[in-house]
Order: C-alpha cells, then sequence, then structure tokens
C-alpha cells in the first residue's frame, strides 16, 4: 500500500517514507493512496485469535514493500506484550477496553507499534530523531514505546505545568534516548513548533526527524486493527449490524475506523462521540467545519477545537460524501450526561468506565433508543484507565477505581532537561547541544 497527502493525488510514497517523513512538502497529511482488501484474513480468524497474531498477519498485507511476514512479526511481538480485552455487557453492547498497555492508555497501541515499526525500519539506515508534543500521560506513553529503541531518540515538548512518570534514568545525559523539553507556552505551541521543525527542511534531514503525534500516518494506522480485533471476538454470534461508538476528540480513532471499514471490516457505522466542543458536529452533518476555542469538560482529552485529523476526515468525505454520511453519526454528550453514563454503567454492569468511555456509551445508549438499527450490537470504545480520573469515577459511581502498579509512576514528578522559549531556533540549538 502507498500513501499520498491529502492535498495531492499526484505523489506516492512507501510506508516507511510517509513513517520517517511524516508530513508531505506540501503540507498536508499523508493517508493510503489506495484501500488494501483484509477480507480473505476475517475467513480464518476467529476468537482464538490473538491481538498479535492479527497484526502480524494483517501488517505485510497492507505495508507491502515495507514490511513482510517476517518483519511484521518482530514489529508485532516487540510492540505488544498486552492485547485489547472484549467485555460483551449484553446481546446489544459491548465494551473494548484499550487501557491494557503499559501507561494505560489506548496510545500504547498506535505508539508502540509506530516505535517498532520504526526501528526495524531504520536497521539498515542511519539514527532519527522522534520530536512528539506531549501532555498528561500521553508523555510517559511516549517515553515507554521509544525508551530502548535502537537508532531512536525521541525529543519530548512539554507545555508549561507538572511533568509526571518519567524516569530520569532514560534521559540521553544519563545513557538513554529521551530528550523531555519544557516550553514557556502551550500545548499548541509545542505542536506549532514540530510542525515548523519539521518543514525547516536542512535541520529535519541533517537530524532526520519525523513525529509520533498524530501527524503521523504510522501513529493512526495500527489503530485500525482495534476494529478488526472486536469484530473477530464477535463474528461467530454475530446476526445484525455492527455500529462502533468511538470517543472523538482529535478524530484519529475515528479516521483509524474508516481505514478499517475500507479494508473490508463488515460494520454499518461508526457514532463519534464527542463531549461539549462537538467540534465536527455541523461538518458531518453536511455543514461547514468552523474552528472555535475549546472549552473545558470533565473528558479534558476530547477539549479539542480544532482536531489534527481534519484534513484526513475531510479526505473520506470528498470522496464519497454520501457514503460517508451514511456511515458516521455524531453524538454530543454533556458533563451531567457523562456522569449519569458512569453510573449507569457501574450499577447496571457492575463496569467503571473513565468520562471519555462514558460520552461513547451515552452516545451509544441514545444512538440505540433513536431505533436507526434496531437489530444493532454497539462496542463502545474505552480509550483509557478508570483510575486516571478516579476522583471523578467516585463522585459518579461511589467506587473507588483501583490503580495498577505500572500506573503508580504517572503520581512521580520529573524535571526536563531543558527550558526554553517557544522558538525554533532555540529549540533546534537544543536539540543540537544533545548530540
Amino acid at each position: 500500500m502507498q500513501f499520498r497527502s491529502t492535498n495531492s493525488r499526484e505523489v506516492l510514497v512507501s510506508f516507511k517514507e510517509a513513517v520517517l517523513h511524516c508530513l508531505p512538502p506540501d503540507g498536508g497529511l499523508y493517508v493510503p493512496a489506495k484501500a488494501a482488501d483484509l477480507r480473505q484474513l476475517f475467513m480464518y480468524m476467529n476468537e482464538q485469535t490473538s491481538f498479535h497474531e492479527l497484526v502480524a498477519a494483517a501488517a505485510p498485507v497492507l505495508l507491502q514493500g515495507s514490511l513482510n511476514h517476517f518483519s511484521a512479526a518482530q514489529v508485532a511481538e516487540s510492540a505488544f506484550e498486552f492485547q485489547p480485552e472484549l467485555h460483551q455487557l449484553d446481546e446489544n453492547i459491548s465494551l473494548l477496553t484499550l487501557h491494557n498497555g503499559p501507561t494505560g492508555n489506548y496510545e500504547d497501541f498506535g505508539i508502540g507499534f509506530l516505535a517498532s515499526a520504526m526501528e526495524e525500519l531504520l536497521k539498515n539506515n542511519g539514527p532519527a530523531l522522534v520530536l512528539s508534543a506531549a501532555r498528561g500521560s500521553n508523555g510517559l506513553t511516549l517515553a515507554r514505546a521509544f525508551q530502548g529503541r535502537s537508532r531512536l531518540t525521541s525529543v519530548m515538548l512539554y507545555p508549561s505545568g507538572p511533568i509526571r512518570g518519567l524516569d530520569s534514568a532514560w534521559f540521553v545525559p544519563n545513557g538513554g534516548n529521551i530528550i523531555p523539553i519544557q516550553v514557556k507556552g502551550t500545548f499548541d505551541d509545542c505542536q506549532r513548533l514540530i510542525t515548523e521543525v519539521l518543514n525547516d527542511r536542512p535541520f529535519a534531514q541533517r537530524y532526520s526527524i519525523t513525529s509520533a503525534n498524530a501527524v503521523n500516518v504510522g501513529r493512526i494506522l495500527p489503530q485500525a486493527f482495534f476494529y478488526l480485533y472486536a469484530f473477530m471476538k464477535l463474528k461467530k454470534n454475530l446476526s445484525g449490524n455492527l455500529i462502533f461508538s468511538v470517543p472523538s476528540g482529535n478524530f484519529g480513532n475515528l479516521v483509524s475506523g474508516l481505514y478499517a471499514w475500507k479494508f473490508g471490516l463488515p460494520t454499518n457505522g461508526f457514532i463519534a462521540a464527542m463531549n461539549a466542543n462537538n467540534a465536527f458536529g455541523d461538518f458531518i452533518l453536511g455543514g461547514e467545519f468552523q474552528q472555535r476555542p475549546a472549552i473545558a469538560t470533565n473528558s479534558p482529552s476530547l477539549d479539542v477545537g480544532c482536531p489534527s485529523n481534519y484534513g484526513r476526515l475531510c479526505s473520506f468525505y470528498s470522496e464519497a460524501p454520501t457514503v460517508m454520511r451514511t456511515m458516521v453519526f455524531p453524538a454530543s454528550v454533556n458533563d451531567n450526561q457523562t456522569v449519569k453514563a458512569m453510573e449507569q454503567a457501574w450499577k447496571q454492569y457492575g463496569v467503571l468506565l473513565d468520562p471519555h468511555a462514558a460520552v461513547a456509551f451515552a452516545a451509544a445508549r441514545d444512538f440505540a433508543n433513536s431505533g436507526r438499527f434496531a437489530d444493532a450490537h454497539t462496542v463502545v470504545l474505552a480509550t483509557s484507565h478508570p483510575a486516571k480520573e478516579a476522583a471523578l469515577v467516585k463522585i459518579a459511581t461511589g467506587q473507588k477505581a483501583p490503580l495498577p502498579e505500572n500506573l503508580a509512576l504517572m503520581k512521580k514528578e520529573a524535571s526536563p532537561i531543558a527550558l526554553i522559549d517557544p522558538l525554533v531556533d532555540v529549540l533546534e540549538n537544543t536539540i543540537a547541544n544533545c548530540y
């Protein structure tokens, strides 16, 4: 499978080039140029198929020319000592938990695959530098995925505020390959700096700079495996329509689900479950997208006013707008509804949901009550461990969400190796001084 820019259909690149040079020169985002067909894999995979086996079989079909069957198996083995879990709550709804990785976040899957794939792709090449914006537990996810990877150095830009979860033994000055830098500014400042560095071609080429943020298609594409895995677990007993309810802030998971559909996943649609920010509600219904400042809610990872995957979603709609508007169903869930959904999930099923999963759960319930697909089975994506929002879980359910031992490190505060102004030349000098 080759990749093209969202701004052009003319220039095609390999997965390796799209991953290691993550932004096209024309300022777009890389997307698959043509959908691969995975339907034959569905014929022999079933509920006994592990996530590792699914990835090892599907990746070489998707990424021919970059990963063969042997290297794909190596990537899967290196990336995934964990897998999603599908919990069927009743005949109409299931919960796909994606917080089973080392940092309790769905990003463990996408970033883990990307880090492992980069290491494999660089076996016969020189080193590369991975420049990413980080905040909250996302920084720990990045550090755990890239820590100790051969020929890879991970530079993480943090906005103002505490940095938690990092072990200083991983840092470059201490012999590791992680460089945490704090920027005197916001998360948007960090993302802007990364884009400017990537577009500074001489500097980017000198250090072979790429990113592990959602702009990199190698981070988004492997999240399609979530959906394939859920179908494998359900297909034996699935008799009606299949719907996925997806917590949607930056829309990477929704785009990944649409990729899975294009690869042959037999689904009838996706609920784009948004909080009160409702960034793409009008756009999905056929209106114009209007950027607006994000508002703070109790599902903070979905607090996005201008989703970074806008270009990728537009690419889907430009190809087949009528089909897309029968496949994606927008839903907006406010804070009160989120807390109520957390309470209902606990009382009815004995399940603790974090607020982001609760947004998707509430949207799924509303969609079922609308009667649009009377026989539908809906899979709700649970993207973050409930212990990360333990205070709200306690308020909503009266229960204390247990903190897994692997997440305890998130409480530990760490210091960056540099504190800089949000200026490209300062960032470039800081990076250069670490080598």
